[in-house]
């Protein structure tokens, strides 16, 4: 028989031990609400130095207003804080730290000494838990706080931590995120007696290029936006420069580092129509918005927070990324000129033979025969192209993608504008093109549907069955009239007439995938657009497609007269510059 376990009340000790479980993991963690208690002080200036990757010591200090002598045991009390004192005052909290539980919850699993100094106090003052009262000490105005020894009384959390190189590079990650916070405060880093890092006080911009480096300071977009009770600034990366791994992401919410769910959909939305699959984008923002309006009180390590109007701050931010985008796409060069869109309309590229054709996607394996004869009329256009460029000089700045010279390798288009030399990803960007189209033609609920003379039947399997049985209303709505007609078969009877020509049965079977790896309707909805992207792939022009001179100038004109057109559907550059200087440069000229 088995005695009933008797209730008692934990020591004191072992209670704030379990409490720090909540707050400290590691020396990251420590340095993390040291900084915090640092800027909260006002301080212009924080030193921080480190031993053994913070393992045996983490030492901050900083030129804040200061603790009274009187007050310094209070600091390593629980819920003893000078931030807060009511509920309504936790509602619009500004500062980074309010529970007054952090330097309790450190002391409670190292040894922890403050050093504090008042600007009306002569000397400066010390304690520590294992003092009964303050002692005089020596130390400039501000406050020092030393934490020795992390997790050696409890050695069930001391064994989990890393090594010192892993501790070090978190708690590097640490103090790079809070500095980069306030570009107004001075930080310096040692470890080991090594200076690692010095950042003096200096503009939001320029910290951010300290911080994270000048490559990634040039390859972003500023992002600067107020509305009332809600503001944001700070750089997001043009899309060409995303990355495989979310390690450039940085978001801070009234100063405070934090993951919100609600401001990352609103990055991802606002990177859908350039950014698709796995990529990852680069950002540093600054949300500030009215304390009443969000609650920090929701982590234990305050890595979270919740708006009380969700909605509108997904909207704001979503929409001024978006904005931030487009400007950049604007002053790339190849912004939308009414203009260009009268004196130049966009010619098609499909035909081979007739610049004025509809545009075709089949036809890809020409004759080597046929090859030759193509160079030769594509040499014979260029020759013609070549006279009327000279007879019309001052279209040029109308053009700034300028008129074709050849094809290289029947994966690249040169040309030649005012500029230099551009070369062109053809695939790229027709993808871009088409799949802006597509975009236009459903937003109008105009997408041209074509009929197939003769149904084609697939054989996909019952996954695939099921799918297009739950979702034919939106397969209809992206141009395909698709219905199963067997446990593992599908009928298609229509296609978007733009991807008529393409490999209809390849574009079905990954349009499907799309599918279903989402989900549910809700969510084709919402990736409507890369379901768009996947069928503008397909129906591109593919590599190794000879293009006449006509066809390839009819895709610049089409490129000048496209949103974004800088860049394909998954991000990457769908053309280069070389200018007169940069070949000048590449043959010495001049030197």
């Amino acid at each position: 028989m088995t005695l009933q376990a008797t209730i008692t009340p934990l020591p004191d000790k072992l209670v704030s031990q379990i409490a720090a479980g909540e707050v400290i993991e590691r020396p990251a963690s420590v340095l993390k609400e040291l900084l915090e208690n640092a800027i909260d002080a006002g301080s212009s200036s924080i030193e921080v130095r480190l031993q053994g990757g913070g393992i045996k010591r983490i030492m901050v200090s900083d030129n804040g207003h200061g603790i009274r002598p009187e007050q310094l045991h209070l600091a390593l009390n629980r819920h003893a804080t000078s931030k807060i004192s009511s509920l309504k005052d936790l509602e619009h909290v500004g500062s980074m730290g309010f529970r007054g539980e952090a330097l309790a919850a450190i002391d409670s699993v190292a040894r922890l000494t403050i050093t504090s100094r008042t600007k009306t106090c002569e000397h400066a003052w010390q304690f520590n838990s294992r003092l009964s009262k303050p002692e005089a000490s020596s130390g400039t105005t501000g406050t020092t706080v030393d934490v020795r020894q992390l997790f050696d009384e409890v050695p069930a959390r001391r064994k989990f931590l890393r090594t010192e190189s892993t501790e070090y590079t978190h708690c590097s990650q640490t103090f790079s995120r809070i500095a980069m916070a306030r570009p107004d405060i001075s930080f310096r880093l040692f470890h080991n007696e090594k200076l690692q890092r010095n950042l003096p006080a200096t503009t939001m911009m320029q910290r951010i290029s300290d911080v994270l480096g000048k490559e990634f300071a040039a390859e972003c977009v500023p992002v600067d936006n107020n509305h009332g009770l809600i503001n944001i600034s700070g750089m997001i990366s043009r899309p060409t420069f995303a990355r495989n791994r979310a390690d450039r992401q940085f978001l801070y919410v009234n100063g405070r580092y934090v993951r919100d769910k609600t401001v990352s959909h609103a990055i991802r939305q606002a990177y859908a129509d350039v950014l698709h699959g796995d990529r990852q984008p680069a950002f540093v923002l600054f949300l500030d918005i009215d304390p009443s309006l969000v609650d920090v009180n929701v982590h234990p390590a305050k890595h979270e927070v919740r708006f009380r109007e969700s909605g509108a701050v997904h909207s704001f931010v979503s929409k001024t990324l978006q904005s931030a985008l487009e400007q950049s796409a604007i002053e790339s060069g190849l912004a939308q000129s009414p203009v260009i869109n009268n004196q130049h309309p966009p010619q098609t590229y499909g035909s081979r033979h007739a610049a004025q054709s509809s545009l075709t996607l089949s036809d890809t394996s020409a004759t080597s025969n046929k090859s030759w004869e193509q160079i030769y009329k594509a040499e014979k256009t260029h020759q013609e192209d070549i006279k009327v460029h000279e007879a019309s000089r001052d279209q040029s700045e109308a053009m700034p993608m300028g008129f074709a010279i050849a094809q290289i390798h029947g994966i690249y288009i040169l040309a030649q504008n005012q500029h230099g030399l551009i070369i062109v990803d053809m695939h790229a960007a027709h993808e871009r093109i088409v799949y802006e189209k597509l975009k236009t033609a459903m937003q109008e609920q105009n997408l041209s549907v074509q009929e197939l003379l003769v149904p084609m039947v697939f054989d996909v399997g019952e996954e695939y069955v099921s799918i297009v049985h739950e979702y034919s209303d939106e397969l209809l709505n992206l141009g395909f009239d698709v219905s199963p007609t067997g446990p593992a078969t599908i009928t298609l009877r229509s296609v978007p007439a733009l991807l008529a020509n393409g490999d209809i049965e390849t574009l079905m079977r990954h349009v499907l995938d799309d599918i279903s790896t989402i989900g549910t309707s809700a969510h084709v909805k919402e990736k409507q657009n890369e379901l768009l992207a996947t069928m503008a792939c397909h129906g591109s022009i593919r590599a190794n497609r000879l293009l006449t001179i006509d066809e390839m100038n009819a895709l610049l004109r089409d490129m000048e007269n496209t949103e974004r057109s800088d860049q394909c559907n998954h991000g990457r550059p769908t053309w280069v510059q070389w200018t007169i200087k940069d070949l000048d440069a590449m043959f010495w000229r001049g030197q």
